[in-house]
């Protein structure tokens, strides 16, 4: 007998209880030493261990042969909740006294593993790495995410340096970034240096991403040159009292000296402040007067290579008044003007001139003519009997002259006196005899009916009408009404009896004759 207690194959030992002889302990416990077993005693060599009070006696102990000294008293399991320390083999219960000894199970010789965690893994190196611009004391490089960013979020990237022949290598940046972009200043010119970028997360650095040659830092030489904007390539206008403030960019490698002049000489640096930056040059002037026209020279110089550019700037105002407005003639409804340019034009060209009319009555003033281009105008449709005043104003591209020029004396309209002579008609002969053009014509009225006679006749001078009955002239007789008008002669019989039938004449006589019309007149009885 060598007193051992042997692992049943086949059964794990129970998670939080120890594990006899042979088993694997579970994770986080350590694994009981293994130490020679001694033989039951009396008392316990036929006792059975009891699955209420002892958990761990879900899988029954190996035989143990008999030992010749009786094995130590030892506390019962832990229950499973409770875990404790590992007892050593010895402690495994003997079977109780008077029962069989159980057989043997077979239990498997190690624990089955519980699941691995992921193991925590750095990100993979960044990719792509490439120098995007040297300079005589910088060097600027990009890069793009790592294919893999490990078991964790990524911290940033590391970027680090050393010298061609050196392995000291010197991070460039303290704390981690996430930009994919960096560039090392403050690098000595001639020098070669190697370049690596670490990608970081909790886990740990990835494998650096290594530029495959060194990078050399020189001095890179640009030719220099000058970017004038559209507009400054033609004369630019300015008032009088505007600020002026441009901004020239150019370019050239190292930095360019910059150089202005105007009209070949320094400037005026009480008059025009000038700030050069790396990439740009500002011209400002804060209130522009008429002298700061001219034009400006700019000049970039590297190494004996230079560029030129041309500003030329103009600073206009209203021009003056015209001189010598003269009011030339006055005739019917017109006036001529006259006037000379003005004596400053504000610095800009003269684009016309604005005249103006104001009647002494009103005394408004009135456009007549806008943007006239000469000298000289004639103004029309004036009133008669009015006296008028002209001003001419200048024009240019700043605006109109604040004076104008006034004539002297006024125009007057003068009323002209006209005589009316009417048109000379050669008289016509009018004279004529009487003629009837409508004669009287017969009728036939019933008594006690009026009735009318009519005819008409024509002559000149008017002739005289004569009415008669039966060859006998009607006088003054109420019976009888007689009318002219016109040339149309009317006999009016009121109430005709039979004794006022027969035959009516109607007679016209004039100084050059005399003309007769007859009709008869029949009167009826009443039926």
């Amino acid at each position: 007998m060598t007193g051992k207690t042997t692992a049943s194959k086949g059964h794990p030992a129970p998670k939080g209880h120890p594990a006899p002889k042979g088993h694997a302990a579970p994770k986080g416990h350590a694994a009981p030493k293994e130490e020679p077993a001694a033989a039951p005693s009396a008392e316990h060599s036929s006792a059975e261990p009891s699955s209420a009070e002892h958990p761990a006696a879900e899988h029954p102990a190996a035989e143990h042969p008999p030992a010749p000294e009786p094995a130590p008293e030892h506390p019962a399991a832990v229950p499973v909740d409770e875990p404790a320390a590992a007892p050593k083999a010895e402690g495994a219960l003997a079977p109780q006294e008077g029962s069989p000894a159980p057989p043997a199970e077979a239990h498997p010789a190690a624990a089955e593993p519980e699941p691995e965690k992921p193991k925590a893994e750095p990100p993979s190196p960044p990719l792509s790495l490439a120098v995007e611009e040297v300079s005589e004391n910088s060097v600027t490089l990009t890069w793009k995410t790592p294919e893999h960013t490990g078991s964790s979020v990524l911290d940033g990237y590391v970027v680090e340096f050393c010298k061609n022949g050196s392995t000291d290598w010197t991070a460039a940046n303290q704390e981690p970034f996430l930009s994919m972009r960096y560039t090392i200043h403050n690098l000595g010119a001639g020098e070669k240096i190697h370049i690596r970028v670490k990608a970081v997360n909790a886990n740990g650095a990835s494998v650096p991403a290594t530029l495959e040659q060194p990078v050399f830092i020189r001095e890179i030489i640009q030719r220099p040159r000058i970017r004038m904007p559209r507009h400054l390539r033609q004369t630019y206008v300015r008032r009088v009292g505007d600020a002026v403030n441009l901004m020239i960019p150019y370019q050239g490698k190292p930095q360019p000296q910059v150089v202005w002049t105007k009209d070949d000489q320094p400037l005026d640096t009480k008059r025009v402040n000038i700030r050069n930056g790396e990439k740009d040059t500002i011209f400002f002037i804060r209130e522009a007067q008429r002298n700061d026209s001219g034009k400006y020279q700019l000049t970039i110089r590297i190494n004996g290579a230079e560029d030129k550019a041309t500003l030329e700037i103009q600073v206009i105002e209203p021009p003056g008044p015209p001189q010598n407005l003269k009011l030339v003639d006055v005739w019917g409804f017109n006036v001529a003007l006259e006037w000379a340019p003005p004596s400053d034009n504000g610095n800009s060209e003269i684009k016309g001139y604005l005249v103006q009319k104001s009647d002494k009555k009103s005394g408004k003033w009135f456009t007549v003519l806008e943007r006239c281009t000469r000298t000289s105008c004639t103004i029309s449709d004036l009133i008669i009997g009015n006296t008028y005043s002209f001003r001419v104003f200048a024009e240019n591209a700043c605006g109109t002259s604040e004076k104008a020029a006034i004539t002297s004396s006024p125009a007057h309209i003068q009323k002209t006196k006209t005589v009316y002579q009417p048109e000379k008609i050669r008289q016509r002969d009018m004279l004529e005899p009487p003629k009837f053009t409508q004669p009287l014509t017969d009728r036939t009225t019933t008594r006690g009916y009026s009735t009318h006679l009519f005819c008409s006749v024509r002559g000149f001078p008017q002739p005289k009408i004569i009415w008669m009955k039966n060859q006998m002239e009607i006088r003054e007789d109420p019976k009888y009404i007689a009318m002219i008008e016109q040339g149309v002669c009317s006999l009016e019989i009121r109430k005709a009896s039979p004794f006022d039938g027969g035959v009516y004449t109607c007679k016209a006589v004039n100084p050059l004759g005399e003309a007769s019309v007859d009709c008869k007149l029949d009167v009826k009885g009443k039926v």
